[in-house]
């Protein structure tokens, strides 16, 4: 978000800033919630789709360890376990022993995990389009040297 953070490097008026932080507070929590629902209407759980693009993305390998999904996540490590033991149950992820050292998991994608994935990504890329150009925030008018309107 380049131009909100040249917004917020400027110096701006307090009430300006507190405003646009607001109104982007506001459409990332509809985004959001828009994630939830669809996430829900695919027939798993919010945290599960985050979960699965954390597997998918997070590291570039198309796996992640329980650690890395936990920084990802930002969870405690156990709740992760517990998170990944749901998602193999629903064939979502699959673990499996990192060959050099076997103290560590690498949790994978399914062919199931990555249908899921797909189909949500496709939904959330089509909301994110819509979504984009309202998260700019307005470009405050004009103004003299002495940060009023020149006129």
């Amino acid at each position: 978000m380049p131009y909100l953070r040249s917004v917020l490097a400027r110096r701006t008026a307090p009430e300006e800033v507190v405003r646009q932080l607001a109104s982007f507070r506001y459409q990332l929590r509809q985004f959001l919630r828009f994630s939830e629902q669809t996430a829900r209407a695919a027939g798993i759980t919010p945290q599960q789709h985050q979960l699965l693009l954390g597997v998918a993305g997070y590291t570039g390998r198309g796996w992640a360890t329980i650690s890395e999904l936990a920084e990802f996540l930002q969870e405690r490590h156990n709740a992760v376990v517990g998170l990944v033991e749901r998602a193999v149950r629903r064939k979502l992820v699959r673990k499996r022993t990192i060959p050099r050292d076997h103290r560590y998991v690498r949790v994978e994608l399914t062919a199931e995990g990555r249908r899921v994935l797909a189909h949500l990504s496709e939904l959330h890329r089509k909301e994110l389009a819509r979504f984009q150009p309202r998260v700019a925030l307005p470009r405050p008018a004009a103004s003299g040297r002495n940060g009023r309107e020149s006129g």
